[in-house]
C-alpha cells in the first residue's frame, strides 16, 4: 500500500477494495456506539487495522485556556479505555487489529491529519441527527466530516438498528446508488459497482425526477401525467442502464430505480421500499464546509438521517 495520500490515491484504493485501514470517530455516545460497531465489522470484513478516534473540540475550551484541555483530555482517556474494555469484553474486537486514540483541536481537521498520518482508507462516523434550529447553530460534525475528507466516509445515521453492523444483518439487503446523472455521481459509480463485486450484492441504481405536473395543473388530467411519468420512468430506465458498462461483470444483475419529487425524499424512499443495506452518494467538493455545514437543507445529511442503513459519501473533486 503506498504510503502517499489524497483524493486520487484514496479514490483508487476504494475502487480496487483494498481496505487495510479504517477510522472511526467517537463522542461515546449511542450514535457513536454503532458506528464504531459498524467499522469493527468492516475491519474484520476487510482484515484492516482499525483506529477508534475521539477528538477532545478546541471550539469549547479554547477561552478557558491550556488547563481546561488537559481536563478534558483526562477525562477523554477514561472514556476511551472504558470503550476498549467494554468492547474487549463482549469479545466484537476479536481478530481485529485496534488501536484507540485521543486527540485535540477541530474535529475534522484532526480527522484529515489522522487519514494522512495513518494512511486512512474509510472513515466512519455516526450522527445524532440533529434538525431545524438545533442544527443551525450547533451544525453536523457529521456532514463537516464527509464534505470534508479526503477519503470515504460511511456515516451511521440515528435510525440504524444497534443490531445491524453484524455481518450476517445485511447481507441480503442490496446496495442503492443515487444518481444525478452529474460529474460527482458518475465518478463514483465504478467504486460502487467494485463494492456491490466484492460483497456479493445486488446494486440499485435511482434517478429522483422532479414532480411532473399534478392533475388538474392547467390542462393536465389525472390520465395525462400517469402516461407521462410513465414514459419518463422507461426513458430514465434506459438511461441508468447505459451507466453499467458491459466489462463491469456484476454478480447480480443491476436494478433500476426511478422517483419523482424532492431528491432527498426520493432517495429515501427508494432505500424503504428496498430494504437497502447501504446507500452511496457522490458529492461534489465544497469549498466552504463550515457555512455548508449548517445548511438545513442539504440533501446528503436529509438522507442520513432519515434512513435505517449507512450512507457511503464519496466525495468527489
Amino acid at each position: 500500500m503506498s504510503a502517499t495520500t489524497g483524493l486520487p490515491q484514496h479514490s483508487a484504493r476504494l475502487q480496487d477494495l483494498h481496505l487495510s485501514s479504517v477510522l472511526a470517530a467517537t463522542d461515546f455516545s449511542p450514535a457513536s456506539d454503532r458506528a464504531v460497531a459498524e467499522a469493527i465489522s468492516i475491519a474484520r470484513h476487510y482484515g484492516a487495522k482499525l483506529y477508534v478516534l475521539n477528538i477532545v473540540s478546541s471550539l469549547g475550551f479554547s477561552l478557558s485556556g491550556a488547563g481546561a484541555m488537559a481536563v478534558a483530555a483526562e477525562a477523554a482517556w477514561r472514556d476511551m479505555a472504558r470503550l476498549e474494555d467494554d468492547l474487549s469484553r463482549s469479545r466484537l474486537l476479536q481478530g481485529v487489529d485496534a488501536s484507540f486514540v485521543v486527540r485535540s483541536g477541530c474535529v475534522y481537521e484532526v480527522i484529515e491529519d489522522t487519514v494522512r498520518l495513518e494512511d486512512i482508507d474509510l472513515i466512519v462516523v455516526g450522527t445524532h441527527g440533529r434538525r431545524g434550529m438545533g442544527r443551525l447553530f450547533v451544525g453536523s460534525v457529521a456532514e463537516q466530516v464527509f464534505r470534508n475528507s479526503s477519503c470515504p466516509v460511511l456515516t451511521v445515521g440515528p435510525r440504524m438498528p444497534s443490531g445491524q453492523h453484524n455481518e450476517s444483518a445485511a447481507a441480503e439487503r442490496p446496495m442503492l446508488f443515487a444518481t444525478d446523472f452529474g460529474p460527482a455521481s458518475l465518478e463514483s459509480l465504478p467504486r460502487a459497482i467494485s463494492l456491490a463485486n466484492q460483497l456479493g450484492k445486488k446494486l440499485t441504481l435511482l434517478h429522483v425526477l422532479s414532480d411532473v405536473p399534478a392533475p388538474g395543473d392547467r390542462w393536465f388530467t389525472a390520465m395525462d401525467v400517469i402516461k407521462l411519468r410513465d414514459s419518463l420512468k422507461v426513458a430514465t430506465t434506459e438511461q441508468l442502464a447505459k451507466l453499467i458498462p458491459p466489462h463491469a461483470a456484476l454478480e447480480q444483475e443491476p436494478g433500476y430505480l426511478v422517483e419523482f419529487g424532492e431528491p432527498s425524499q426520493g432517495i429515501v424512499r427508494a432505500a424503504t421500499f428496498l430494504h437497502a443495506g447501504m446507500i452511496i452518494l457522490g458529492l461534489n467538493q465544497k469549498t466552504h464546509v463550515e457555512s455548508a455545514s449548517h445548511l438545513p437543507w442539504s440533501s446528503a445529511y436529509d438522507v442520513v438521517c432519515a434512513v435505517q442503513c449507512p450512507v457511503l459519501t464519496l466525495r468527489n473533486h
